[in-house]
């Protein structure tokens, strides 16, 4: 499959949009990211494209983080936040569509992951609903399923005893008790959002889900 390009632009321009719409209390609702509010998804969606000499001036906040990833990710968040202004995140996902650059030390499927799960991190807890797209959701989710570096997310040991299956598209993986459901909730689901298992079935979805609530 051709890498979908364009899909990830359109999710650019459609969760622009979403935030240009919001009220300011709708900006400080929590995301499905843990301690993440909708703005600070924004304005890490804002980070997709960052260099080497982008790198280098955030190197004192990836100093201080001492190796952990998810703490500098986190920092690094924090601090563009607090220097931009909410019409200023939306411009800068505007500006990142039509660009084929991702930040240094990831590749373009962690660039693809982002967009469609943030999108859905942001739209989800307002009750707001956008498709995913299953065919890049299903690009998307070999990766997460497949990647070594950077380190995947916990869930994936655990999905490993099962077989996933997509409803509307041609994707499958694993083998085990089945569980399956729309592209773009197994993608969730893969990504470590429980918020996915209400639209998931099979005969393995109750059973993952004790084990994910345990």
């Amino acid at each position: 499959m051709t890498f979908p390009w364009s899909t990830m632009d359109d999710q650019r321009a459609t969760v622009a949009d979403l935030l240009e719409s919001l009220t300011p209390e709708e900006w400080a609702r929590p995301s499905l990211c843990t301690a993440w509010t909708v703005r600070d998804v924004a304005a890490h969606l804002t980070m997709q494209q960052l260099g080497v000499r982008d790198m280098l001036v955030r190197a004192p906040i990836v100093m201080r983080a001492k190796g952990d990833m998810n703490r500098a990710i986190h920092d690094m968040t924090v601090a563009q936040v607090r220097a931009n202004t909410d019409a200023e995140l939306v411009a800068g996902i505007r500006a990142s569509i039509g660009s084929r650059r991702h930040t240094v030390g990831v590749t373009r499927y962690e660039t693809l992951t982002d967009i469609l799960v943030h999108t859905q991190d942001i739209a989800i807890p307002l009750g707001r609903t956008i498709a995913t797209p299953p065919q890049a959701a299903a690009v998307a989710a070999t990766r997460m399923m497949t990647m070594r570096w950077p380190r995947p997310f916990p869930i994936k040991q655990t999905l490993r005893l099962y077989c996933l299956e997509a409803t509307d598209t041609a994707w499958r993986h694993g083998t085990g008790p089945l569980v399956q459901g729309p592209m773009g909730a197994l993608l969730l689901l893969v990504c470590g959002r429980p918020a996915a298992l209400d639209r998931l079935s099979g005969d393995g979805r109750a059973e993952l889900e004790r084990v994910l609530r345990a």
